[in-house]
C-alpha cells in the first residue's frame, strides 16, 4: 500500500485525451480512500470539503479532491452553468477516478469511499451504482441525491449516509424522498440549526464526525433505513 503523507496532484484521464485535476493524501495506515465530489460552481478547492478531507485524513483514511470539470468546461460553465447539473458527465468523471485508482500501482488494494455535496452528491450515488464492486459506502452532505434518478438510485449497494442541515426544509424533504427510492442500507441524519452549506458552528464538525464513523463502519452493516435525527 501506497504510504504518502503530503497530498500530492495527480491527473485523471477522462478520455480523449483530457483529463481532470486531483489532490490526492493517503495517511500512513489508510485501507479506504474517499473520493470528494463538490457541488455545482465549485471546484475541488471547497474549503468545506477540504476542512472535511482534513478530517477523515486523521482517522486515518485516504482523500481524493477532484474536479469534476476540465479548465475549458470551467470556464464554458461560468457563463452558461451548463455542465454543473449534468449529473451523467459528472458521475462519469467519478467512475473515471474510481477506475484510476483501481488501475494505479499501490492504490488498487484501497477501498473506495465516496462524499459528495450538494449536486456532487447526486453524480456520487450514480457512480457507486455504476461500480457496485468498488464505493463500499457514500455520504452526502447537503446534497440533491433526487437528481441522480430513481433508476441510478434503485441500483445503489453501498451503505448511503444523507446529511442535511434542519434548517435546509426543501433539501430535506427532497433526501427523504429519494432515501424512499434507495434500496442499499441507509440513514437521513439532519443535523439540528444547520442550514445548506453547514456554516454554523460546529455543524461542519458534525457532518465530519458523522462521515468518518460511515467510512469506518466495517464490513458497511446495515443501518436503518428510516430517516432518525442525530442526538
Amino acid at each position: 500500500m501506497a504510504t504518502e503523507r503530503a497530498e500530492q496532484q495527480v491527473g485523471i484521464p477522462i478520455g480523449g485525451g483530457l483529463a481532470v485535476d486531483g489532490d490526492l493524501a493517503l495517511p500512513p495506515g489508510a485501507r479506504l480512500v474517499v473520493v470528494f465530489a463538490h457541488g455545482s460552481g465549485s471546484s475541488r478547492h471547497s474549503p468545506r470539503n477540504r476542512a472535511v478531507a482534513a478530517a477523515l485524513r486523521t482517522a486515518p483514511l485516504g482523500t481524493l479532491l477532484l474536479d469534476l470539470l476540465t479548465p475549458g468546461e470551467e470556464a464554458v460553465d461560468d457563463l452558461t452553468a451548463e455542465h454543473r447539473f449534468d449529473i451523467p458527465l459528472l458521475a462519469g468523471r467519478l467512475v473515471a477516478a474510481v477506475d484510476w485508482l483501481a488501475a494505479r500501482p499501490g492504490l488498487a488494494d484501497l477501498s473506495v469511499g465516496l462524499f459528495g455535496a450538494s449536486t456532487g452528491a447526486a453524480a456520487a450515488l450514480r457512480a457507486a451504482a455504476d461500480r457496485p464492486d468498488r464505493i463500499r459506502a457514500v455520504v452526502s452532505r447537503g446534497g440533491r441525491p433526487d437528481l441522480a434518478g430513481d433508476e441510478a438510485l434503485e441500483r445503489v449497494r453501498a451503505p448511503v449516509l444523507l446529511l442535511v442541515g434542519g434548517l435546509d426544509t426543501e433539501v430535506l424533504r427532497l433526501n427523504r424522498a429519494a432515501a424512499g427510492r434507495l434500496t442499499a442500507p441507509h440513514t437521513v441524519t439532519v443535523v439540528p440549526g444547520a442550514t445548506h452549506l453547514f456554516p454554523e458552528p460546529g455543524a461542519l464538525e458534525r457532518v465530519a464526525d458523522a462521515a468518518r464513523a460511515w467510512f469506518l463502519r466495517p464490513g458497511g452493516t446495515a443501518a436503518e433505513e428510516r430517516p432518525r435525527r442525530t442526538p
